[in-house]
């Protein structure tokens, strides 16, 4: 009934993913230029511990939608391991209608409201750098979005397992 969503949504949060884990690139390159700077030259930069914050920051958040569609978030499984699949799907659902989606309503909610303010202060770090934070908060609101997405789709396959479990 949901496959087409959920397939959908799965997709996107896989592409999503494998291109947000690139950002492990310019964060290394980043990281070894400090370290370089620093402990060869003795001359660290002051741009450089606020751009592997916000890079690993940023590519945190967008792996999240990943890391769920590949079922790899921390859960607690002893009791349902040993259900059939029919109540497995059933505590999947009663988990994320309960827990999961209200929160992350709220958090998406919320972060795009962060994002939105922001944005229109063309808010910047009060630091003696001072770059622009604006563009983070987007990308976190983004990335609550995406997460959200994922989690409407893990409902939606649970909803789908459910129904066409066999009756116990």
């Amino acid at each position: 009934m949901f496959k087409k969503f959920s397939t959908m949504i799965d997709g996107f949060s896989r592409k999503e993913g494998e291109w947000s884990a690139l950002l492990i690139l310019p964060l290394t390159i980043v990281v070894v230029y400090e370290v370089i700077m620093r402990y060869i030259f003795g001359a660290p930069t002051i741009w450089g511990f606020e751009a592997t914050t916000f890079l690993y920051g940023v590519h945190f958040m967008l792996g999240l939608a990943y890391s769920d569609v590949e079922d790899g978030h921390v859960k607690v499984d002893i009791f349902t391991s040993r259900m059939g699949r029919r109540p497995q799907a059933f505590m999947v659902i009663l988990a994320n209608l309960i827990i999961f989606l209200p929160v992350f309503t709220c958090m998406t909610v919320w972060a795009w409201k962060y994002a939105v303010t922001s944005t229109q202060l063309l808010e910047r770090n009060s630091t003696s750098w001072a770059p622009p934070i604006w563009p983070i908060k987007l990308i976190m609101a983004v990335a609550f979005t995406f997460l959200l997405l994922q989690g409407l789709s893990t409902v939606a396959k649970a909803i789908d397992s459910f129904l066409s479990s066999d009756k116990p």
